[in-house]
């Protein structure tokens, strides 16, 4: 399991590394949230340890910015504030939990641990239409087995339309769940969206499963035929 620890302080990042991989846990560390821009936060990592005060943008204010980007890794968050508005804000922002500096290390592996199995035990399985599959845990997509790179809106959107397959998913929901606003200004950043996805997912040669219902919205369906 790969543990992505963002902290400033040097030595204590090196103990908690040498500590975790002592545990059997890969570590990657990063010392703000700039370093951690060339790494993969989408699929790379199970956890990611982050600490409040970073130097640069705060460990709260990337919290955020995760949540925001739709990465949904697990998040215990470090910090020397223990006041219980600074534990709520931290929670309310995305964090998944909250660990008070100083701390024992056995309290930090154990949170971790526990986190760890919280994620896993909530992974969906599977989800497939045809020989599309999805595979929520690794993010992976293949058609035929034949894998395919999709961008996270692209991969967003195909994992809303394979949780619903067969039922018709309107422009406002796709709006809603994948944009997070209103339908206004985004019908036809949807368009090229659903255009690109389609061109992946739907090649020549192939049965199409990307389905528009004109005046309703989207399907995915093993017919996938326009509709009239």
């Amino acid at each position: 399991m790969r543990i992505l620890l963002v902290e400033d302080d040097r030595k204590a990042a090196g103990l908690l590394t040498r500590g975790l991989g002592e545990e059997g846990f890969r570590v990657d560390t990063a010392h703000s949230a700039e370093d951690t821009e060339q790494k993969n936060l989408h699929t790379g990592y199970g956890l990611i340890i982050l600490d409040w005060n970073l130097p640069g943008k705060d460990g709260l204010t990337f919290c955020e910015e995760l949540r925001k980007r739709e990465i949904r890794t697990p998040v215990l968050m470090l910090t020397a504030r223990d006041a219980l508005t600074d534990r709520v804000r931290g929670l309310d922002t995305g964090a998944d939990d909250y660990l008070t500096k100083p701390f024992a290390f056995e309290e930090l592996l154990a949170r971790v641990r526990a986190l760890l199995r919280r994620a896993e035990q909530a992974r969906p399985g599977m989800l497939s239409v045809a020989d599309l599959v999805l595979d929520p845990r690794s993010r992976r997509v293949t058609r035929s087995g034949r894998p395919l790179s999709l961008t996270p809106k692209e991969y967003a959107i195909l994992e809303l339309l394979l949780r619903r397959a067969g039922e018709v998913v309107s422009r406002t929901q796709l709006a809603e769940e994948i944009w997070r606003t209103g339908l206004i200004a985004l019908d036809n950043l949807i368009d090229v969206h659903i255009s690109n996805l389609r061109r992946k997912v739907d090649p020549p040669g192939v049965p199409p499963l990307i389905r528009t219902v004109r005046g309703c919205g989207f399907s995915l369906a093993a017919d996938g035929s326009e509709s009239p």
